[in-house]
């Protein structure tokens, strides 16, 4: 389900893994550090080759402004193929038409929107929409890529549960919707983890406890100020195993444990 309309909160970066190991006052410890500065690129001394020439601010973002109308029309008409054209070839490799329609299905209806923001960029651009849904307001942020090409999408959890945001993250994991899977993620996290690492790190775990069969229990555990731990007891047809979800204060997750060698895990009775 998608979450009424509240302002989107900053991004936070990637927190490590493990979280069962190290500790959650840890996470908070190492969450204000950073990695390496970024410096923009500059030419050789001599060289007389000139900086690619690249669109400028105005249009890019009336680009990204009338890609995300397309994007969000198919979405209106419940077009499951248009809606799979305008996605990146990373979601498309993740994804297919049938997939996007039962995406659809589950999804309340859209009416209308809004856009309310657009913040331009040179390889991609984010745009920020109030939505009017069967069910109520909504808000999204896309990015979009220079090809008017969906890369991926973020609604404003702030207002649900962290349990049930969690469950719905890990059902649309189990179901091989990763693009919904990663929709849960903090944008900043989004970057960091593409689609298809996402469906990887599943895969590889299901290599270690064989196929996914249920959710047995999601639980909170720790939390501060700023963020939120929630255990899941999943059951494999091999072993049950604990997973865990870090969360920001406005229900973004942040860090997901996906272990490759579990912790004395409980044998399947």
């Amino acid at each position: 389900m998608l979450p009424p309309t509240t302002a989107f909160p900053p991004a936070l970066r990637r927190q490590p893994s493990r979280i069962s190991r190290i500790g959650l006052l840890t996470l908070v410890a190492w969450a204000g550090l950073g990695g390496q500065p970024w410096s923009a690129p500059t030419l050789a001394q001599g060289s007389l080759q000139a900086p690619a020439v690249q669109p400028s601010s105005a249009i890019s973002e009336a680009r990204a402004r009338s890609a995300a109308e397309r994007i969000l029309s198919a979405l209106r008409n419940g077009d499951a193929n248009a809606r799979y054209a305008q996605f990146a070839p990373s979601l498309q490799r993740v994804s297919s038409p049938s997939m996007v329609a039962a995406t659809i299905s589950r999804q309340p209806k859209l009416l209308s929107w809004t856009i309310t923001g657009v913040v331009p960029g040179v390889d991609s651009s984010t745009v920020e929409a109030n939505l009017i849904t069967s069910a109520g307001p909504r808000q999204i942020l896309m990015v979009i890529d220079a090809n008017g090409k969906l890369e991926g999408y973020h609604f404003n959890l702030a207002d649900k549960r962290s349990e049930e945001v969690v469950g719905d993250f890990i059902r649309a994991l189990s179901t091989g919707h990763y693009i919904s899977a990663s929709s849960f993620l903090s944008p900043s996290l989004q970057e960091e983890i593409s689609q298809s690492q996402l469906q990887g790190k599943w895969q590889n775990l299901q290599r270690i406890t064989g196929n996914f069969v249920q959710v047995k229990r999601i639980a909170p555990s720790e939390s501060t100020a700023d963020m939120k731990l929630v255990i899941v007891t999943v059951q494999f047809n091999r072993l049950t195993d604990n997973l865990f979800v870090l969360l920001d204060r406005s229900n973004q997750i942040i860090s997901v444990d996906f272990p490759t060698d579990p912790a004395k895990p409980t044998p399947v009775r």
